[in-house]
């Protein structure tokens, strides 16, 4: 495995590219340059968070179609998942904007919903989730996940953490674009210091949530 040097410029261009020319043949022909923009430099810089976060792994690019009416075969962006117990971890991904970073959990059982309800329901856990959300808030990360429009009726609707009540999937995230230093070794740094303030909320869901 190479020592990871950054994202070349060619791999935001070619996502722009792709967009618009999502098809076997015109990513035939552009392979080389996912192979040198996207994908190399994405799997060194994986292989060096691994060690820290867990063992993190990139995507394969190819979109599943089977039951979507959009059957464009590859996907827009290349990402990479860290996992510390199923469906929670640590994310980022490069498309045609540039560089994002997050973590959480999208995927959302029964049985993690309940467990999610519950851990913000009880006073300490819920507290604990409210600073961490709000110091990501502060600290520029938007909060998103799949939330209902109300708070769920087995609660009160004026639950002090309702809004987090709301929540069947919680992700934090920040679009960071295409700053001079994605093309450089310092984009490692940057991942590794954003992930290092995701630990909190990714801890807090991998006790709470879990598999």
């Amino acid at each position: 495995m190479n020592d990871f040097q950054g994202f070349p410029a060619g791999g935001p261009e070619f996502y722009a590219e792709l967009e618009e020319n999502n098809t076997k043949e015109w990513w035939t022909e552009h392979k080389d340059v996912y192979e040198q923009s996207v994908r190399e430099p994405m799997a060194a810089l994986l292989d060096e968070l691994s060690a820290e976060f867990g063992e993190a792994k990139a995507f394969r690019p190819y979109r599943d179609v089977r039951f979507s009416k959009d059957k464009s075969p590859y996907k827009t962006h290349q990402g990479g998942f860290a996992q510390t117990v199923p469906g929670i971890g640590y994310y980022l991904h490069l498309d045609a904007e540039g560089l994002t970073v997050g973590g959480g959990y999208h995927s959302h059982t029964p049985a993690q919903i309940a467990r999610f309800r519950a851990a913000v329901d009880a006073p300490a856990s819920g507290g604990e989730l409210e600073r961490i959300i709000e110091a990501l808030r502060e600290g520029g990360y938007e909060i998103n996940g799949e939330r209902l429009k109300t708070v769920p009726r087995e609660y009160a609707k004026d639950h002090p953490r309702g809004e987090l009540l709301k929540h069947k999937s919680l992700t934090a995230g920040k679009a960071f674009g295409t700053p001079a230093w994605l093309s450089s070794p310092e984009a490692l740094e940057r991942v590794r210091a954003s992930w290092t303030e995701l630990r909190p909320v990714v801890e807090w869901l991998s006790e709470h949530v879990g598999d």
